[in-house]
C-alpha cells in the first residue's frame, strides 16, 4: 500500500509467448495429502510444438533421487527438457533427476519443463508416478459440515480451494475473488487511536456489498493481535480479537469473502527502505519476524480454523530484495527465513508462517506474495512454500508506479504462476484519482478469470495514495468509480 516507486526487477523474458495453459488438478483429502502431487502445465503452444512443465511434490518419506513416469495420450513427442534427465518410450515419458536436484525431502517441491511436437491434439495426460507410487490419487475433499453450500448466488460466502489453477468451492464451482481493501486495522491500534480508521458498522459493510464486490481484504497488526504490552489495552489482546472477528462475521454476513492479512509485524530494520526505525509493529517491514509472527498466525489459524471460508493472506507486502544483495538471496530469505542478510533480526520465513497455519489443523487457503512488495513473482513457483493441505495460492500487488505494471512483465512473470496456481492481486490501486491503469489491470485478469482486490475503501485524499470512496456511505471517488462500475458489470 501507498509505497514509493520500486527500482526495477530483474526482467524475466520468455523465448515464445503464453497463449494458453492447463493443469491437472492436485487432490488432496481434508487434513491430508496424496503421497505425491504433480502439476502439469501447458505453458505455450504454436501449431506444431509446445513447452510444458510438471512440479512434483514429495509427500512420502525424503528421497535420495526420483523419477517421474507419465503417459502422452495424443501422439506427443518429446524433443528436448531442462532440470531433468527426459526420456520418452512408446507414448511413456520418464523424467529423472538431474545431479543437483536427487534429494526431494517429505513437503519438498522440484520443476522441470520439457519442449514437444504434437499434431491432432494435445491431450493431457492423466495419471503420474513418482518412483512407482501413483500420485494425484486421493479422494476429492469432504466438506466440513459448517462449510456453507457451493451455489454462487445463495449469498454466502464459499469455503475455497485450490484446484490446480484455480479456486474453487465445496461443489467444484469456480470462484474469484473481486472486491476492495478495508485499511485500519494495521496501524490505528499501534498508533493508540482505535482499531479502525473510520465506521465498521453494518451499513458501513452492506455498503462494500452494494458495490457488488465478494470479498474484502482486512489487514492486522501482530503486535495489537498478541496483546503485547507496547499497544493500549483498549485497542490489543482480546479486544483486538474481538473486533476482527466482529467484522469478519459483518462481511460474511453480506456474502463476502473475508482475507485476514498480516500487515505490520515487530522488528528493528533500518536497512535500504526503511518505512521506520521502530523495532515496534509501526511500519511495514521487510519481512516477518521469528519471534512474534508464528505464533500470531497460530493464534489467527485458531481462531478461525473451524470457518474455511476466512482466507489467510500471510505478509502484506514483502521486500527482501531491498536488503539482500542478490536476488537468489532474498528468494531463500523470503521462503526459508532465518538469519537473512541486511536484516537484523530473525526472520520467519514463508514455510515458518504455513507450517504454524497448518500445525493448529487448519485447512483454510493461504495467499503468500512475492518479494518486491508482493510485486515480483518471478521466482514464486520456484521458491513455493511446500503446504500439506494443498490449499496456497499465489498473492500479488500492483501500482502504476511499481516496476512490474504493463501486459509485457504480466506476461512474462505472472502467466506462468497463474497457469499452476490461483493468483490472487491482493491490492491494486493507481495514484493519479484516476481509474485507467486498474482498468487495464481488471481486463489482463477477467482475461484470464484471477481475483483483484482494490485498495482501499477509506475516505483519504486519493491524490496522496488510493482511496476508493470519500464517505462510507460507498460514494465512490474518481478513482473508486472505476472499480465500482466494473464490479457491478461483472457481478449485477
Amino acid at each position: 500500500m501507498r509505497h514509493p516507486p520500486r527500482s526495477v526487477l530483474p526482467a524475466v523474458a520468455g523465448a515464445v509467448a503464453l497463449i494458453g495453459s492447463v493443469t491437472v488438478p492436485v487432490v488432496t483429502a481434508s487434513g491430508a495429502a496424496p503421497a505425491c502431487s504433480v502439476d502439469y502445465s501447458v505453458t505455450s503452444q504454436w501449431d506444431s510444438g509446445f513447452q510444458g512443465s510438471v512440479n512434483i511434490t514429495n509427500n512420502m518419506a525424503a528421497v535420495g533421487s526420483w523419477s517421474l513416469t507419465f503417459d502422452f495420450a495424443g501422439g506427443q513427442k518429446l524433443t528436448q527438457g531442462w532440470n531433468a534427465k527426459w526420456s520418452q518410450s512408446g507414448t511413456t515419458v520418464t523424467a529423472a533427476n538431474e545431479s543437483y536436484n536427487g534429494s526431494l525431502a517429505t513437503g519438498a517441491s522440484v520443476s522441470a519443463g520439457f519442449i514437444a511436437s504434437w499434431s491432432g491434439s494435445n491431450a493431457v495426460p492423466t495419471s503420474f508416478k513418482l518412483n512407482g507410487t501413483a500420485c494425484n490419487t486421493a479422494t476429492e475433499p469432504t466438506p466440513n459440515p459448517t462449510d456453507p453450500p457451493s451455489n454462487p448466488g445463495d449469498g454466502k460466502p464459499p469455503a475455497l480451494r485450490v484446484s490446480g489453477s484455480k479456486l474453487v468451492d465445496a461443489g467444484g464451482a469456480t470462484r474469484r475473488l473481486l472486491g476492495v481493501n478495508r485499511s485500519g486495522g494495521e496501524f490505528m491500534c499501534v498508533q493508540g487511536r482505535g482499531i479502525f480508521d473510520g465506521p465498521v458498522d453494518d451499513a458501513s459493510v452492506k455498503a462494500i456489498a452494494d458495490w457488488k464486490a465478494n470479498a474484502v481484504r482486512i489487514p492486522l497488526n501482530e503486535e495489537c493481535w498478541l496483546g503485547l504490552s507496547d499497544i493500549d489495552p483498549a485497542y490489543a489482546g482480546a479486544n483486538y480479537i474481538n473486533a476482527v472477528k466482529d467484522l469478519v462475521a459483518k462481511v460474511k454476513a453480506h456474502g463476502m469473502t473475508p482475507v485476514v492479512e498480516l500487515h505490520w509485524t515487530h522488528g528493528q530494520y533500518t536497512g535500504n527502505s526503511a518505512g521506520c526505525s521502530d523495532v515496534h509493529a509501526s511500519c511495514q517491514k521487510p519481512m516477518p519476524d521469528m519471534q512474534y509472527t508464528p505464533a500470531f498466525w497460530a493464534s489467527v489459524a485458531n481462531t478461525f480454523k473451524s470457518d474455511r471460508t476466512v482466507v489467510f493472506d500471510l505478509f502484506n507486502e514483502p521486500y527482501p530484495d531491498r536488503a539482500t544483495t542478490t536476488t537468489t538471496q532474498a528468494w531463500q530469505c523470503w521462503r526459508d527465513g532465518g538469519t537473512c542478510p541486511g536484516i537484523g533480526y530473525e526472520v520467519a520465513g514463508m514455510q515458518d508462517l504455513v507450517d504454524s497455519v497448518r500445525g493448529t489443523g487448519a485447512t483454510n487457503l493461504i495467499l503468500a506474495g512475492g518479494i518486491a512488495y508482493s510485486n515480483d513473482l518471478s521466482q514464486w513457483l520456484t521458491y513455493k512454500p511446500a503446504d500439506p493441505a494443498g490449499n496456497l495460492a499465489a498473492a500479488w500487488h500492483v501500482y502504476n508506479f511499481n516496476s512490474c505494471s504493463n501486459a509485457g512483465c504480466w506476461n512474462s512473470t505472472l502467466a506462468p504462476v497463474a497457469a499452476q496456481v490461483p493468483l490472487v492481486a491482493g491490492e491494486i490501486g493507481e495514484n493519479t484519482c484516476a481509474h485507467g491503469f486498474i482498468d487495464q489491470v481488471m481486463k489482463w485478469f477477467d482475461d484470464r478469470g484471477l481475483s483483484y482486490l482494490g485498495w482501499t475503501w477509506n475516505t483519504w485524499d486519493c491524490s496522496s495514495g488510493p482511496s476508493l470512496i470519500s464517505g462510507y456511505d460507498g460514494t465512490p471517488t474518481a478513482f473508486g468509480t472505476g472499480l465500482r462500475d466494473h464490479l457491478r458489470a461483472l457481478n449485477g
